[in-house]
């Protein structure tokens, strides 16, 4: 298990956010609006979302922006959202950049097609070295997924004999995942009013505090955020120990 800083122990802001963007469509439909402009006014709130963690020095975002499950909806729907990620591609990453933000995308992206594809891929290499904030945005993307493709990896590494199926353990599973390489995330946001993570960064996920909010995404605007932020402080992080025991090292 990898764990931030001290800080993410007691009192301090998370590191690591992660983010379900739930509610956009009933946001649409309460206003009489196509479901696609609900999900264009979250783009908005993703601009809000990505500046206010750079500016509260959190260092990673993570954005659930289309699951694996997502293609079951209705095929006109599916196809905006494409055209939309496309166009925010697009005209988010210049900006992305020059406020150096690192971009990067996880999940089966192939199937959005090779357009979208070299996009992607093309904005990872052009942020690759951007440290102020790591924005990962999962598209087509399960946990489920997720693990089983770390799992064939491993086996693959078994059958060519360059490991011992005897040596596997959570850490040797680890490096083959999505998110290898990132702390995993301290505060878990899903907006909408659901209260289920829906296949989203379940190994991840084992010690993150949990928050759920019946505001719709294109509602949660800084002020919405900061409630969250103000609950994660407010919590204490044990990871298996006891209270006491995290005070001392708190102290230490």
């Amino acid at each position: 298990m990898k764990t931030t800083d001290q800080s993410a122990i007691t009192g301090g802001l998370p590191a690591h956010v992660a983010v379900i963007m739930d509610g956009n469509g009933r946001w649409a439909k309460a206003r009489g609006q196509a479901r696609i402009q609900g999900h264009r006014k979250g783009v908005e709130t993703v601009r809000e979302l990505v500046a206010a963690c750079a500016e509260k020095g959190i260092k990673a975002v993570t954005l659930f922006a289309f699951s694996s499950e997502n293609w079951r909806r209705p095929r006109l729907e599916v196809r905006l959202l494409r055209q939309l990620f496309l166009l925010a591609l697009e005209r988010e990453i210049a900006k992305l950049h020059d406020n150096d933000i690192q971009f990067r995308a996880i999940g089966d992206i192939a199937a959005f097609g090779p357009d979208i594809v070299q996009r992607v891929r093309d904005a990872e290499a052009l942020t690759a070295n951007n440290r102020r904030l790591r924005l990962t945005i999962a598209a087509n993307y399960g946990g489920r997924w997720d693990i089983a493709q770390a799992c064939a990896r491993i086996a693959e590494e078994v059958r060519a004999g360059r490991l011992l199926s005897g040596d596997i353990s959570p850490e040797t599973l680890e490096p083959y995942l999505s998110m290898a390489g990132v702390p995993e995330p301290d505060l878990f946001i899903r907006t909408g009013g659901e209260q289920r993570i829906s296949n989203f960064l379940l190994w991840q996920l084992a010690y993150t505090e949990l928050y759920f909010t019946p505001v719709l995404w294109p509602d949660f605007d800084r002020k919405q955020f900061d409630l969250a932020l103000e609950s994660f402080t407010g919590r204490q992080r044990r990871f298996g120990r006891t209270g006491d025991q995290v005070e001392a090292a708190w102290r230490a």
